[in-house]
């Protein structure tokens, strides 16, 4: 067994801790830290079921089945949220899924990644398309909001169908970016697949033994209600215990619970850029953000829209300057398929400045 999964398996104490605070009233404080940690260990074995699966429906469905599950922790969360009303927190959430991929876990990436190999490499083709799916995504959430500020007297009914509309466009984005990646121009990303399948085989010189189908689907379900009970508990809980800790829901819900949702991805990311397979990490993080932007976000706003709950595409000024930031010094750094530790540093302290600000802003 790894450090990784001793460390994961430890984490699962969390789960009864959080659902004996919750029921024998420790304290909304209690409850939330604990729930949170909680969901950490669930992220992972999630994305194990979720390849051990997708060996065995092969490499298409397998890639869709891991595009798909790939953010369902922070999707869950966020419905959840929504269907308890928190809608500025799920907008926060997404906002900062994207900003701390590109920024915190490429950043550590690129720094740990850099102290031990003085230069690393990864496919700067797919960087490119990469990038631009996201200046894509930053337009998308820009233009509701700056029609909603350049506009007198327009309704929420109008800029809730202009944000479903958009968000069906996004979804429509996501499955073409799905067909080039898995299909059209597979052979872009083939090295990071080839970089997986060696990091699996490494861990162990026994053969892969064959995958128990039924087993891997069972485990899926119920992780994924254990992921939906925790985030019942973490939400319940959030808006008491964020008021005990002194934190605003806004900086909340753009530090601290993407890093909940993304811890496994971040440990991911981290630990394969230290093996010298920046492809790969590259990959996590920018797609995990391509992930969030233009899937998870549209279907927020479609769910909202279905449940009674509008949720739309308008989001805080202040969110939208700290992706297109994150956006534009990932883009900047990311373009020429080469990095170092200084890169790494630059993106750290760009997340360390945005996080900073979140901390201090005011609630309005």
């Amino acid at each position: 067994m790894s450090n990784k999964d001793k460390i994961f398996l430890l984490l699962l104490i969390f789960i009864p801790i959080s659902l004996a605070g919750h029921f024998l009233d420790w304290g909304a404080t209690t409850v939330f830290i604990t729930a949170g940690i909680g969901i950490i260990p669930l992220a992972a074995y999630m994305g194990t079921a979720t390849e051990e699966i997708a060996v065995v429906v092969g490499p298409n469905l397998g890639g869709l089945l891991n595009a798909t599950f790939g953010n369902a922790t922070e999707l869950i969360l966020a419905i959840i949220a929504l269907k308890g009303g928190l809608v500025d927190v799920v907008k926060a959430t997404i906002t900062g899924s994207i900003v701390s991929n590109l920024l915190l876990v490429m950043g550590f990436s690129m720094l740990l990644g850099g102290l031990i190999y003085k230069e690393q490499k990864f496919q700067p083709t797919a960087a490119r398309v990469n990038a631009s799916s996201m200046n894509l995504a930053v337009i998308a959430i820009l233009l509701p909001t700056a029609v909603e500020y350049t506009s007198s007297g327009i309704g929420n009914e109008i800029l809730q169908r202009l944000s479903v509309a958009v968000a069906i466009v996004l979804i429509l984005v996501y499955g073409l970016t799905l067909l080039f990646s898995m299909k059209t121009h597979s052979y872009l990303y083939d090295v990071g697949v080839a970089e997986t399948e060696e990091i699996e085989a490494g861990s162990s010189e026994e053969p892969h033994e064959p995958v128990n189908l039924p087993f891997w689907i069972g485990v899926l379900l119920v992780i994924t209600l254990a992921v939906a009970v925790e985030s019942e508990l973490l939400v319940g809980s959030l808006e008491e215990a964020t008021s005990q800790l002194g934190l605003t829901s806004l900086f909340t819900g753009v530090i601290l619970l993407p890093i909940i949702g993304n811890a496994a991805e971040h440990f991911t990311a981290v630990t394969v850029a230290m093996k010298d397979k920046m492809d790969l990490s590259v990959s996590v993080a920018v797609g995990s953000s391509m992930q969030i932007a233009l899937f998870v976000a549209p279907v927020l706003v479609i769910t909202g829209w279905l449940i009674g709950q509008p949720m739309d595409l308008n989001f805080n000024p202040f969110e939208l300057v700290s992706v297109a930031v994150a956006v534009l010094i990932a883009n900047s750094i990311s373009s020429d398929g080469e990095s170092n530790w200084l890169e790494g540093c630059l993106l750290l302290a760009t997340y360390t400045i945005l996080a900073l600000a979140f901390f201090f802003h005011p609630v309005v």
